[in-house]
């Protein structure tokens, strides 16, 4: 039997904005490796390319050079449909902000992927059903967003962002506008619904003791302060 591919493969991964004298290089020559299955924190100070990795990982935005796999799968030369179907089917995305529908309620929130990939309003709502009991919200279903706290709403994002079964959770700084008890609680629901759907996941953040608990820590630095752009711990 074949081992299985990484989850996700980066090789000479660069990105840069603007152009001229007055161009950014975001990253520049970035390795990664993430095996299946695995829970990968990163790391670095704020405006090195945390969330530009993590984009480009995620199928949103184009790497300027270098290659990237995703299961397997070369992902440079897809177009945009193709892109679009591979990050549907793989990908479940958890931001800082929960980016909740305000018209749906949460059962609705969730449920929507499912509805736009065309699964049946029934079977979407009852996939919806089942992972807002996972997430711990079955009492809040017919709520909408603004008679959710925010550690709630935010739980409705990851159970939305699982609703197509994905194989890897991308989350950017996923507990950044909770306070210390909520983060601890979401944190905690994450590292369990990682374990329990088996997914590959990484994450985005700046709290070290939560990366401490993943089962490896990507650190990414400014060019001038190391002589590469990426230290792995």
């Amino acid at each position: 039997m074949s081992e299985r591919p990484p989850m996700v493969r980066a090789e000479g991964l660069g990105k840069g904005y603007g152009s001229g004298p007055t161009r950014l290089e975001v990253l520049d020559g970035l390795d990664l490796e993430v095996p299946a299955g695995q829970m990968l924190a990163v790391v670095g100070p704020s405006g090195v390319g945390k969330s530009t990795l993590l984009h480009l990982i995620g199928l949103l935005d184009r790497p300027d050079r270098g290659r990237l796999a995703l299961d397997g799968l070369a992902a440079d030369d897809l177009d945009g449909n193709r892109r679009a179907g591979l990050r549907s089917r793989l990908i479940g995305f958890v931001f800082q902000h929960h980016h909740l529908l305000d018209e749906l309620d949460a059962l609705d929130n969730v449920a929507l992927p499912l509805r736009i990939a065309g699964v049946r309003a029934a079977g979407a709502r009852d996939r919806a059903a089942e992972l807002l009991d996972a997430v711990g919200l079955t009492g809040r279903a017919s709520h909408f967003p603004d008679q959710l706290s925010g550690g709630e709403q935010q739980r409705v994002s990851v159970a939305r962002a699982l609703a197509m079964r994905p194989g890897l959770l991308l989350a950017d700084e996923p507990t950044g506008n909770l306070d210390r008890d909520n983060a601890e609680r979401l944190f905690e629901l994450v590292i369990e619904l990682h374990l329990k759907a088996g997914l590959t996941s990484i994450i985005v953040t700046h709290n070290e003791e939560m990366a401490r608990r993943c089962d490896r820590i990507f650190r990414l630095a400014p060019r001038a302060e190391l002589s590469s752009d990426v230290r792995t711990v």
